[in-house]
């Protein structure tokens, strides 16, 4: 088995769109209907998979995100990603360092979901294993 993507429920798909180009992601494809609404799929550079798939029913907005409690997108160098993504006029808290090389900071989207930008220490695999837990 593998996890292959989140669906977010998006109030605004067009401004949705945007915020996460403006991130990194490149749409792949859509589903026009579907009993959920139309579905967006979203690929990140570099990624083999769609990650994030953008659900929009206009009869349906977003009143409640805390079911989500955030996403987590790692980057390769997280101050040059924060300073591209305000020249993009996508504002990211101030970043924090956890010792060791590795380093965060937060963005909310348009709707209010959190993500997590996350700069692994160098050396660090891909991703987060059991390993991180020893």
């Amino acid at each position: 088995m593998r996890m292959l993507h989140v669906g977010l429920r998006v109030t605004d798909l067009e401004r949705s769109l945007a915020f996460y180009a403006g991130l990194g992601y490149d749409q792949v494809g859509a589903v026009p209907e579907t009993p959920f609404g139309s579905l967006t799929m979203l690929q990140l550079p570099g990624d083999p998979f769609v990650s994030l798939e953008l659900v929009h029913d206009p009869a349906r907005p977003v009143t409640d995100t805390s079911a989500v409690n955030h996403l987590v997108v790692q980057v390769d160098d997280l101050a040059g990603t924060v300073a591209g993504l305000a020249a993009r006029g996508i504002a990211a808290e101030p970043t924090t360092d956890h010792g060791d090389g590795m380093v965060t900071a937060w963005l909310t989207d348009p709707d209010g979901y959190r993500i997590e930008l996350v700069q692994w220490p160098p050396g660090h695999p891909e991703g987060m294993s059991a390993a991180d837990f020893r």
